[in-house]
């Protein structure tokens, strides 16, 4: 072939392959413009532009009269612009005077503004002293940004009610977490055009889509009530008494409304990582205990309402109960209650008592006494608006024996929450009413227009207002003249019920560990306030109606000055000294209620009958002018004979005296405090017998508290 021909094929060839690869260009041309153009486009300004988050403001935490507990202020946040930084070579002078500043280590900072991408964060909320210098060092690539930083002015006050917010505006605990919907908004954004290395071009493009802040809600509580409960647990704290924890739950009965709810030990939100994880933890909706006596008002609720137990009903406790093969001692034991009826059962917090009527119910029909407990609201949640709540244990109701039932009439085996108790006690303060527990009254705008109102809600009616209304009669003869006669308020009609629980653990109950509470409310017919107070493993002296009673009474008297309630007697009342209670038994209804008046005193008269077969307080007890006195009827029988009084726990004057009233002798032995006597209380003998009654010194602590 020759040279010519050789050059020409050559020729040809890269002709066709010049062709081959302006067409492949074209093509290539044709589809980037044609096909994919818009697409390309807009990934080259996507390039160019920086899309920056602007945080939405939380909504604030008020108080029921809009005082603020939660808001967010502004927090400045250290940015860095790693391709500002890399082109201008200044990412080691810029590591090390941040690191400095910040307190940080080197090689993380230096790592961070570094990175690939338009922009990152250094420290997010840095105190404002740190913002400055950075500020002032006018670091290349570096800015500062304002975002917004959760604040709790109130510090540590209803910290577990309130719980936390994150980082990044998001609720994480508490009530933070439950309306989190609400209170977070809707973040928005900054958008601006970039050079190559990630400067911001004088004129370009500025997108902003404004934050929608949120919405703020208005608490049920009160932040003076809160304040006081939680004051009254810092005291016990710093007390010889030193619980491992305590609380004190206030609700307002006719709307279920918690107008506060204090927990020790507590926490500052605002520097929450130097406490205990535990502290945060809202434990009177999440854990559960054994409520011991405080349980008992149900029992009693529960055995009026059947039927199976009256008022003036005649019960005779030696000490003690048998159920089966197994003994349940009465807290008094060895001593006894001797002869009481079932008002003074309750106001005694006789164990044998309610062991006796709890029976009674299971008696009258199988998990008759179930089925109160559950229309109660225990073995199931409130629904109070707040996360992590328990229902409590219970029994498996086909596993119920005669001595499960017996226990779980004095409050042992069985588990509640204390938003459950308080939330029982409630009911019985409004009629047999049962309402839902909640914190959050409504939601409002940034311009205060309410957006959501919670409304009280009434789940069930659990009892008649009648029954409701006997129940607090018999509850309020406890604190008159029973065992909680330590949560007495002079001009107050207070009824409520002590609790102390041996703790369970694995083995069977800790000795050592108690769990004292008093329940009750106020004031009697017209509640105001339902109030608990919880316990737990206090040192020493560990009745509920010693430690829980005192300090049930001091938050109650103050709640309800500040509410605006006022007493029932006038002040000179007030100031006067107590007085004794006229024994009033064996005597007609008008004689006694006369009897009772004389002494300053406002009989109340129950049952029927020709005579008074009990009264609460009992004789000689010392109260405050204007108590009333609960007279309970009865039949009489024969004139020339008396029903021997239980004289247990008087002293050697007043165990004459009393006897003397009736008719009988004295025959003492001994001194101090009547501690044994023969006939046994409740034993009908003639007019002028004598009544052996031996005494001794006044003992300290009993065996096991009410």
């Amino acid at each position: 072939m020759s040279r010519q021909l050789i050059i020409q094929r050559r020729l040809t060839w890269t002709v066709k392959i010049l062709v081959a690869i302006f067409l492949l260009l074209t093509f290539r041309l044709a589809w980037v413009q044609l096909v994919r153009g818009q697409e390309l486009a807009a990934q080259a300004k996507d390039i160019h532009l920086r899309d920056m988050t602007v945080q939405a403001r939380r909504g604030m935490i008020l108080d029921r009269n809009r005082k603020e507990l939660a808001m967010s202020v502004s927090a400045p946040t250290v940015v860095a612009i790693p391709p500002e930084i890399k082109y201008k070579g200044a990412a080691t002078e810029v590591a090390r005077q941040l690191a400095e500043i910040l307190g940080q280590d080197y090689q993380k900072i230096y790592q961070t503004v570094t990175k690939n991408g338009s922009w990152v964060y250094v420290q997010r909320k840095v105190d404002f002293a740190r913002a400055e210098k950075i500020a002032r060092a006018n670091l290349p690539g570096i800015e500062i940004i304002e975002e917004n930083q959760r604040f709790y002015p109130r510090g540590a006050l209803g910290s577990q009610v309130l719980g936390l917010a994150g980082i990044d505006n998001q609720g994480l605990e508490g009530l933070e977490l439950v309306y989190d919907k609400y209170l977070r908004g809707e973040p928005g954004y900054l958008q601006v055009e970039v050079d190559a290395v990630g400067r911001e071009i004088p004129q370009a493009t500025h997108k902003y889509i404004l934050p929608q802040d949120g919405d703020s809600l208005v608490l049920t509580l009160d932040e003076t009530l809160q304040y006081l409960a939680e004051q009254e647990l810092e005291d016990l704290m710093a007390s010889p008494t030193a619980p491992k924890r305590a609380a004190i739950l206030a609700m307002d009965p006719r709307t279920g409304e918690i107008l506060a709810m204090a927990m020790q030990p507590t926490f500052d939100p605002n520097k929450f990582q130097e406490y205990p994880t535990a502290n945060r933890r809202n434990w009177v909706v999440s854990d559960t205990y054994e409520p011991g006596s405080a349980f008992k008002i149900i029992t009693v609720t529960a055995a009026v309402a059947e039927g199976v137990v009256h008022s003036g009903e005649k019960f005779y406790d030696p000490g003690y109960i048998r159920v089966g093969r197994e003994t349940i001692k009465c807290w008094r034991f060895p001593r006894s209650h001797g002869s009481e009826t079932f008002a003074e059962g309750v106001a005694n917090s006789c164990n044998p008592v309610f062991v006796t009527v709890g029976l009674r119910l299971e008696e009258k029909q199988q998990g008759l006494f179930y089925k109160y407990i559950r229309a109660f609201g225990i073995g199931s949640k409130t629904g109070i608006d707040l996360n992590g709540e328990a229902t409590g244990q219970m029994i498996q109701e086909d596993k119920l024996r005669d001595i499960n039932i017996a226990t779980i009439s004095i409050g042992q085996s069985i588990a509640v929450t204390p938003i459950q108790m308080v939330t029982m006690a409630s009911a019985v303060a409004n009629g047999g009413r049962l309402l839902q527990p909640h914190l959050v009254k409504e939601v409002i705008d940034g311009h205060g227009e309410v957006v959501e109102k919670i409304a009280p809600r009434v789940v069930r009616q659990v009892v008649s207002p009648e029954v409701a209304e006997q129940v607090s009669l018999l509850l309020e003869g406890v604190v008159a003249g029973g065992t909680g006669s330590g949560a007495a308020i002079e001009g107050y009609r207070v009824a409520g019920k002590t609790g102390t629980a041996q703790k369970p653990g694995p083995g069977g109950y800790q000795p050592g560990k108690y769990v004292a509470s008093f329940l009750g409310f106020a004031p009697v017919g017209e509640p105001r306030l339902a109030v608990l107070v919880v316990i737990d493993e206090p040192q020493g002296v560990y009745f509920g109606g010693q430690i829980a009673a005192p300090i049930f009474k001091h938050f109650m008297e103050q709640g309800l000055h500040y509410l605006g309630v006022p007493p029932r007697q006038a002040e000179s009342q007030e100031q006067a000294p107590p007085v004794a209670v006229p024994p009033v038994m064996n005597l007609p209804p008008d004689k006694a209620a006369r009897v009772i008046r004389s002494q300053g005193l406002e009989p109340v008269l129950l049952g029927r009958g020709e005579v008074i077969v009990n009264q609460v307080p009992g004789g000689l007890s010392r109260v405050a002018p204007g108590t009333r006195v609960l007279l309970y009827l009865g039949q009489t029988g024969d004139p020339s004979e008396v029903s021997v009084p239980d004289v247990t726990g008087l002293h050697t004057r007043e165990t004459a005296e009393l006897l003397e009233m009736l008719g009988l002798k004295l025959e003492a032995e001994g001194s101090g405090q009547a501690v044994e006597q023969d006939p046994v209380p409740g034993t009908v003998v003639p007019k002028g017998q004598g009544v052996k009654v031996r005494f001794a010194e006044e003992e300290t602590e009993p065996a096991l508290g009410p």
